[in-house]
């Protein structure tokens, strides 16, 4: 590679692609350590999943307050828009 072209060739790249694999082996991760990592993870089955979305109350209650938050931060916004942002005329 010269130094006025930043583009590495074609036989650059594959000798590159060579290296890596050779440098960057594969490593299977230990058994106890999956079986952990998966008792750690809890995936809710999927009727667990289907009761919570037809509770509406809690639905409602959470689109409610994600609502209410945007608008708050929307008007904190606009409100130091309105002090900061306005040049001065005068």
């Amino acid at each position: 590679m010269s130094k006025g072209n930043t583009t590495p060739s074609e036989p650059q790249l594959n000798d590159l692609e060579t290296h890596l694999a050779e440098a960057l082996k594969r490593v299977a991760p230990r058994r106890d350590f999956v079986h952990r990592l998966r008792q750690r993870m809890r995936f809710p089955p999927p009727e667990e999943i289907a009761t919570r979305l037809q509770d509406w109350r809690r639905l409602f209650i959470v689109f409610g307050g994600v609502i209410a938050g945007l608008m708050v931060i929307i008007t904190i916004a606009r409100a130091l828009f309105h002090l900061f942002g306005r040049k001065q005329v005068g």
